[in-house]
């Protein structure tokens, strides 16, 4: 699908369903999947100024579909946001994308999701890439017992943790986080910190990221 950005220029009023977009708009760590996607989806439609019926239009679905997609009512497909995204002009993981925190733990089932409707498949955002950053992947096996304490790597290190299998415990900068199967952590990779297996076969996913 093509798409053609926005230029203010050539209007000459605001739509009357767009809104001026304060310095500090952004999502609540609180919003639930829905509402986290209806929170960024209207921050992105305003940004390129843009009203609710022109990225409808351009997405292909109707001002109906788009205005429950905006207030958290609608549950749209990854086709749907696919399209969102390619009318907005910008990247689909910036519909889904969560606040940025030092240590966030993020529960699989509280992140936003997006099933198919063409296959039995659901896309899960968990981290988008930054940019002029180089990151090392690791499969980890663990068994019960004693934790694996790791040094401090290089400063400006941060290492996300997805739990594959089992359950994990992980301790960092004095808090303890449990993660359970497909949750995910970021922490701090630059601060001592300790893995421990809590359920036999426990695996995970280590994406060591340094800059």
């Amino acid at each position: 699908m093509s798409s053609r950005r926005h230029d203010p220029a050539q209007d000459t009023a605001v739509p009357q369903d767009a809104a001026v977009l304060p310095d500090s708009f952004e999502s609540s760590p609180t919003l639930s999947p829905s509402e986290q996607i209806a929170a960024a989806l209207k921050r992105e439609r305003l940004r390129a100024g843009l009203s609710l019926s022109e990225v409808a239009r351009r997405a292909g679905i109707g001002k109906s579909t788009m205005s429950g997609l905006e207030t958290g009512s609608g549950n749209p497909s990854l086709e749907t946001m696919w399209a969102l995204a390619a009318a907005l002009d910008i990247p689909l993981a910036r519909l889904l994308d969560p606040p940025t925190h030092e240590i966030a733990l993020q529960h699989v089932g509280d992140m936003p999701s997006l099933p198919s409707t063409t296959a039995n498949y659901v896309a899960t955002l968990l981290s988008p890439s930054p940019t002029n950053a180089r990151r090392d992947i690791y499969f980890i096996q663990a068994e019960p017992g004693e934790p694996r304490t790791s040094q401090p790597h290089p400063q400006g290190t941060i290492e996300h943790v997805i739990l594959g299998n089992g359950a994990a415990r992980i301790e960092v900068l004095g808090q303890t986080y449990e993660l359970g199967v497909g949750d995910y952590l970021t922490h701090p990779g630059d601060q001592p910190h300790r893995f421990t297996a809590l359920k036999p076969g426990t695996n995970a996913v280590f994406v060591v990221e340094s800059s």
